[in-house]
């Protein structure tokens, strides 16, 4: 479902990524470990297919990119730092739009499942603009998985999420990967990846430095492992 190999990107003479390889496979939760600054971002916009590759090549849902970004957003869930949700417009209305976007045929019903589910029934018909912004990030999320997308790709999606929220948000995830999604979480916090995810990735210094099972990443021991694995990568 998502294929990436050899990515690398440079911004003028600095390297951001080299040479990164992975997949995430249909049902399958990834998680991608590692400090601000380590290339996370880059490589999830890369494969959002909204940054192009310097080098290397990404396949979503059999999709080449950048050559068919398209179609593959369509069958796409994306979160990252910048909400995509326009301000003026009401969480329904942004809603609204987005699925007429993806040719929903129930956007109505599936946009108020979403709105009740991340807590935002009751504001529904204010204007984004009056939102807090952990009440953006559940929004946010509710676009991103309003038209049940075959892969999603999350860049920190429990900022700003309260309990109650980051809660409902794993029930969703949970629920996607039944259906057969390919999910890969970009994340510095190690609970999320510790419950959810089947295998995860550290990225530092723009490389793939380790790797680890679910096995792995259920054991008590694993921040330790995390920890040492990440200043070896720092001094290396």
């Amino acid at each position: 479902m998502i294929r990436a190999r050899g990515l690398a990107k440079r911004y003028g003479l600095r390297p951001v990524l080299r040479g990164v390889s992975l997949q995430v496979g249909r049902g399958e939760l990834v998680a991608l470990l590692g400090p601000n600054g380590a290339g996370k971002s880059t490589l999830l916009r890369m494969l959002a297919g909204l940054t192009r590759p310097s080098l290397g090549q990404v396949r979503l849902t059999g999709l080449t990119l950048p050559e068919a970004a398209q179609e593959a957003r369509a069958r796409m869930g994306f979160v990252g730092h910048q909400t995509f949700l326009y301000e003026d417009l009401s969480a329904e209305q942004n809603l609204a739009f987005f699925a007429s976007l993806y040719g929903l045929p129930d956007a109505g019903p599936r946009g108020a499942e979403l709105l009740e589910r991340f807590g935002l029934w009751g504001r529904h018909r204010e204007p984004v603009r009056a939102f807090s912004r952990g009440m953006q990030q559940r929004l946010t999320l509710a676009r991103a998985l309003l038209h049940r997308p075959q892969v999603i790709l999350l860049d920190e999606p429990y900022t700003g999420l309260d309990r109650t929220a980051a809660a409902v948000l794993d029930e969703c995830l949970s629920e996607q990967l039944q259906q057969g999604a390919a999910i890969l979480l970009a994340t510095h916090d190690l609970e999320p990846a510790q419950k959810l995810a089947h295998r995860a990735h550290l990225l530092a210094g723009g490389e793939l430095a380790a790797s680890w099972t679910r096995r792995q990443l259920a054991s008590a021991s694993f921040p330790r492992q995390y920890d040492r694995a990440l200043q070896e990568a720092l001094d290396g």
